[in-house]
């Protein structure tokens, strides 16, 4: 868990309780941190679970300014300041020692040498396709940084040159959550990231070779500018085989509700349906009360919780209750579509399977995606993989590469199950749908 402060592990002792080890562990961290986003990751692939984690700015409460008493200001109305002006946090990255401790490699692996700070949102995906997981991390009012994995336990940061660290027209924006997926269906992972309102979400697409084209605005996503965007994901809401999007919103200074313009404190979710050939559409007017309510959101999770089928949303807001947002049924699917869940299991590879990269073959598509730790907003997914099928009954073809290098190769399974999948041996079991 990250904190300001320093961060905590603990270990589950199989008995029902943790032990806070993260001193014993050393990922605690030898100073004051304001650590944001994480992820478990095998960077060097030894089987291991490495740790990446965010930091944000360095602040000290003893020297830091009051809110109002600084001079800034947000459209006429005192804010507090930074993060502009305050020292930006750096990036951590721990190794494992295969022993339940870790080493701080920040400085020999190339984390500390990026060319933005103030990092918050981080995902982990392979984004040149070459077997290795790389890093992508959103920063606040800074480029980007996408940690490309040198294969060598070393990482560079080619935000700027692989085109996914600034907006289209070449500049910073306030990066807060971020998600990867395959949402075109041709087997490179994309980058979904949100911003700061009055500024659009990015949509990175991969062309190939961890190379992207910012295609936020032929791909509609340009429409809602008014809104502040944090948590986000990519998602099959109706099973039909293509990814929409999922983004919660909510402003940071409620100062602004009492200024006479259209940007609210608490704000609406948003919703995008993937309609194919590389377009969405919001539609998040016809999805009810649970999308549209304002709140004002950070953090959002998806996955199954009620194991039917189909992905649910969980949802951190300020000052507020959290959200459990069930997904029954959509009104714009033709219904019918079905779908397959696998959780891995991994052997040589680590336990939990991060990092194995899943391709699921039907008549009619090709879909990927990955296990991973970690991604929207300060936030933990679902482990599980999901892929919605269409009309189709049955996976052709289903392809696990694991990090070791293993691959298990799946025939003719049938739909709406739910699969584990153990390295090295295949389904170790299988159960359907939940009434």
């Amino acid at each position: 868990m990250t904190y300001w402060g320093k961060n905590v592990l603990y270990r589950n002792q199989g008995d029902g309780t943790f032990a806070d080890i993260s001193q014993k562990a050393g990922v605690a961290g030898a100073q004051t941190r304001w650590g944001t986003g994480c992820v478990f990751v095998d960077y060097d692939r030894d089987g291991f679970l490495d740790l990446f984690v965010a930091n944000y700015v360095d602040f000290d409460l003893k020297t830091a300014i009051l809110p109002g008493n600084g001079g800034c200001t947000y459209k006429g109305i005192l804010i507090p300041c930074g993060p502009p002006g305050l020292p930006g946090g750096k990036n951590i990255l721990y190794h494992s020692n295969r022993d339940g401790t870790f080493s701080d490699v920040s400085e020999k692996s190339g984390i500390t040498k990026a060319n933005g700070t103030y990092s918050l949102g981080v995902v982990a995906s392979d984004f040149n396709n070459d077997g290795w997981p790389d890093i992508y991390v959103a920063n606040d009012s800074q480029p980007s940084a996408l940690y490309r994995n040198n294969r060598d336990g070393t990482f560079t940061d080619i935000g700027i040159v692989a085109n996914c660290a600034y907006s289209q027209d070449g500049k910073s924006q306030a990066g807060m959550g971020v998600a990867a997926g395959d949402f075109d269906g041709d087997g490179w992972m994309d980058i979904l990231k949100t911003n700061f309102s009055e500024d659009t979400p990015n949509l990175y697409r991969n062309t190939g070779g961890a190379f992207f084209d910012e295609i936020t605005f032929t791909a509609r996503l340009g429409l809602n500018t008014r809104y502040m965007g944090w948590g986000c994901g990519f998602l099959d809401l109706d099973n039909d085989g293509r990814l929409d999007i999922f983004i919660v919103n909510g402003h940071i200074y409620p100062e602004i509700e009492r200024l006479p313009i259209d940007i609210r404190y608490r704000q609406r979710k948003i919703v995008y349906h993937n309609v194919g050939g590389g377009r969405f559409r919001d539609i998040s007017g016809d999805l009810g009360d649970a999308i549209l309510a304002r709140k004002s959101s950070r953090g959002c999770a998806f996955g199954d919780f009620d194991n039917d089928g189909d992905i649910d949303v969980a949802i951190n807001s300020v000052n507020t209750y959290p959200e459990l947002l069930r997904c029954d049924s959509v009104p714009w699917s033709k219904g019918g579509n079905h779908w397959l869940t696998i959780r891995t299991i991994g052997t040589r590879s680590n336990r939990s399977g991060i990092g194995a990269r899943i391709k699921c073959i039907t008549a009619n598509r090709q879909q990927v995606d990955e296990v991973r730790s970690g991604g929207s907003y300060l936030s933990q997914n679902d482990m599980r993989v999901h892929f919605g099928l269409g009309q189709a009954t049955k996976a052709d073809r289903v392809e696990i590469s694991w990090p070791s290098g293993q691959t298990d190769i799946l025939e003719n399974v049938a739909a709406d199950q739910f699969l584990i999948v153990r390295e090295g041996k295949g389904i170790i079991r299988s159960s359907v749908s939940l009434p």
